[in-house]
């Protein structure tokens, strides 16, 4: 198992296992989306948690166009991260937490009111040293949505089924801050599955990981082909350039089979009109000709998307 340097000293704040009214740090890292930073920020001054039980760390990522919003609460900072990658924006986010729990989400989720206060109830039920993955509901921008938010809304992101598999999305996970050095934080070389990785390394070492439904995140869908496409990538990229030689063989194959398990699973989606889960259907499968290409561009020894 590869292992990871640890974030570094906990700055300011001695932390006591089972404390019980522990200070959340929540991460935040952004690179081109600072225009999304001020809603996150509105979100997170409405929690219902009072705001001297938790800060905000945003982590700038070497953004093209820095534009921090102009008034900041007491309890939120900023810092800069010059290495590529969420992931090593998250780790350096980290090493200057004060939380004895590490809440990760990104600029452009909008917390609903109860969410800190949701993993401040989950924590009491779960096991010492858990890792809480919280609900993540994507949710149409558009009155009359087109084929790339139709697909972006029943796709989803299907948390309570990641964690069944053992991984979660950091666009809401919570991470015990005495684990997550024990760990040695994110892989911080990769664009894409870090927070799977993190979580597999978890529960290889005997921490559990289990799904809080009330600690909910709204996600607004993709709108555009562009933007859809540029996550396939991204994606495809953590695949098939980061992790073992194994994994790395696996999902090569995997991409060279057409995606009918995902197709699948919309189908059998009845959330969705029949209508959203065939558009969804026929997107899926013009992405996976993206993913085609794609890997034969990492394979030729392209750099990995990181947008």
């Amino acid at each position: 198992m590869t292992h990871h340097e640890p974030p570094g000293p906990l700055p300011g704040r001695d932390v006591t296992p089972g404390n019980a009214e522990p200070f959340f740090s929540v991460i935040v890292p952004v690179y081109i989306h600072w225009h999304l930073a001020p809603g996150l920020l509105d979100r997170l001054e409405r929690q219902t948690l009072p705001a001297d039980r938790f800060e905000v760390i945003l982590v700038d990522n070497g953004s093209p166009q820095f534009e921090p919003p102009e008034h900041l609460p007491d309890n939120v900072q900023i810092l800069r991260c010059d290495t590529p990658g969420s992931y090593a924006a998250r780790n350096l986010g980290a090493s200057r937490a004060k939380g004895d729990w590490l809440v990760f989400t990104d600029a452009d989720c909008r917390p609903q009111p109860a969410w800190l206060a949701g993993l401040d109830e989950a924590r009491r039920l779960a096991d010492e040293g858990a890792l809480i993955a919280g609900a993540v509901k994507v949710v149409a921008q558009s009155a009359r949505p087109g084929a790339a938010e139709i697909y972006d809304v029943v796709k989803g992101i299907p948390q309570e089924r990641y964690v069944a598999r053992g991984y979660a999305a950091t666009a809401n996970l919570a991470v015990p801050m005495a684990v997550f050095r024990e760990l040695g934080g994110f892989d911080g070389k990769r664009f894409s599955g870090g927070d799977a990785d993190l979580c597999r390394r978890a529960v290889a070492a005997g921490h559990a990981l289990v799904f809080a439904r009330t600690m909910c995140v709204e996600h607004p869908a993709r709108t555009t082909w562009r933007e859809i496409a540029t996550k396939a990538r991204r994606i495809k990229g953590g695949q098939i350039k980061a992790g073992s030689a194994s994994r790395r063989v696996m999902w090569l194959l995997r991409s060279l089979t057409p995606p009918l398990r995902g197709a699948w699973e919309f189908l059998n989606d009845t959330r969705h009109p029949l209508r959203h889960r065939l558009v969804a259907i026929a997107v899926l499968m013009r992405l996976w000709l993206v993913e085609l290409g794609e890997v034969l561009l990492l394979v030729a020894g392209r750099s990995p998307e990181r947008r």
